[in-house]
């Protein structure tokens, strides 16, 4: 098959290269053969002559690698066109939200996971599945643009969202802990100390809704008391914003005392985590020997010290939720809900709390991205919620005679 000899192969005529030095017409051979790549079956291409139907073996081959390229199209063509090392550290802060060597290190975490073998004839490298999660998940649409600027179709943005998105779940307890040794505890108090002057605290925990579309018209369990479809996500996270539990697959039909009520945190607080301090929840949560709540009434002037500097120490969850919202535009809802079933957005949702905590250790500070453009509607009304248990008003008076009065 020299010359550039076309075959007919399937309902396709495949046009073989000439091989190097075939000829001194090899490369305008070449671009013919570029340029007439795909016939109708049965069309004459030697002066009139019917094609032999019959291919040679080399023709299988060829037929395999134009048909990927007839499938795969732009992907296969310009997947490394793409290079980190070409742009700037700020193009890269404003299409992907992240710096470089930020990327750079979520290659190195997630490489191996993203190598994964492939039936195809060239894989999306970790890189620019990477790129094409962050686009996503800091945008929030699978926009075009973004994919021709790595190369790749719409279709294979999805694949590589759904990629990363599961190796960042798999290690979400890597990231997303609380501290376990003494000294870190500590710390840990002492810098919510240093907020409002509210001892012992452990960690603030409060809930956040973010839409989905409807997971099918019968099941009413995600449709929270705004009539949208949301999960509701419980989430600690200490002094500085970075999140120490993480449980984003409730639905939000739940109120956030059930979550809670339900919540994994719980069964950690009650038969595992520390007796000698206490997170603060606001006045949708029950009282509790390890959840501290604020006074319905106060009433004396060491009651109202105490409400401020829970509200005041409190209200760094409230700034960690607008931040990540700000920083992961697929949660804020300004591009529309999430359109995947509730078990993968509870996974986007997830995967946006590791990166989240990744990107404070790497210094980029959780208060530095202003809340810009559209944010998330204030959470539903909740009735204030009265203890019943003895034991945690006995505490939460203790505190406030040692520490208000």
């Amino acid at each position: 098959m020299c010359g550039g000899e076309r075959w007919g192969l399937g309902g396709v005529t495949v046009t073989a290269p000439p091989a190097v030095g075939s000829g001194p017409s090899g490369s305008s051979a070449a671009a013919a053969a570029d340029s007439s790549r795909v016939k109708a079956l049965g069309k004459p291409s030697n002066g009139g002559a019917p094609e032999d139907p019959r291919p040679s073996a080399m023709a299988v081959p060829i037929a395999v690698l134009d048909c990927d390229l007839l499938l795969y199209g732009r992907g296969h063509r310009t997947l490394d066109r793409f290079k980190l090392e070409d742009v700037t550290d700020e193009y890269l802060v404003s299409t992907y939200g992240f710096p470089r060597q930020f990327i750079y290190y979520l290659v190195d975490l997630l490489g191996a996971s993203l190598s994964r073998p492939t039936q195809r004839s060239r894989a999306i490298s970790p890189e620019t599945q990477i790129l094409a999660a962050l686009g996503f998940y800091t945008s929030g649409s699978f926009q075009t643009r973004m994919g021709d600027a790595i190369g790749i179709s719409q279709a294979s943005m999805s694949r590589c969202v759904a990629n990363v998105t599961e190796a960042l779940v798999e290690r979400a307890s890597q990231f997303i802990h609380f501290p376990e040794d003494e000294t870190a505890v500590q710390s840990l108090k002492d810098d919510f100390y240093g907020l409002a002057g509210m001892p012992g605290v452990l960690g603030v925990v409060d809930c956040t809704h973010v839409t989905i579309k409807a997971p099918n018209a019968e099941d009413l369990s995600y449709v929270n008391r705004k009539g949208l479809h949301s999960l509701n996500c419980l989430m600690v996270c200490d002094a500085r914003g970075v999140l120490l539990s993480a449980e984003t697959h409730w639905p939000g039909s739940l109120p956030d005392c059930t979550v809670l009520q339900r919540a994994a945190l719980t069964n950690q607080f009650e038969t595992e985590l520390h007796k000698d301090g206490w997170l603060l929840g606001d006045s949708s949560f029950f009282l509790r020997t390890w959840l501290m709540t604020p006074l319905h009434i106060p009433e004396t002037p060491a009651e109202y010290r105490y409400n401020m500097a829970h509200s005041a120490t409190h209200n760094v969850i409230e700034r960690t939720f607008r931040t990540i919202r700000s920083r992961f535009r697929c949660l804020d809802g300004s591009k529309g809900t999430l359109q995947y079933s509730p078990e993968k957005s509870s996974h986007i949702i997830l995967a946006c709390c590791v990166l989240h905590n990744i990107s404070l250790e790497h210094g980029l500070d959780v208060w530095s991205s202003p809340a810009a453009g559209h944010m998330e509607q204030p959470e539903e009304e909740y009735e204030q919620m009265e203890s019943m248990d003895s034991e945690a008003c006995r505490i939460r008076q203790e505190l406030l005679l040692t520490h208000f009065s």
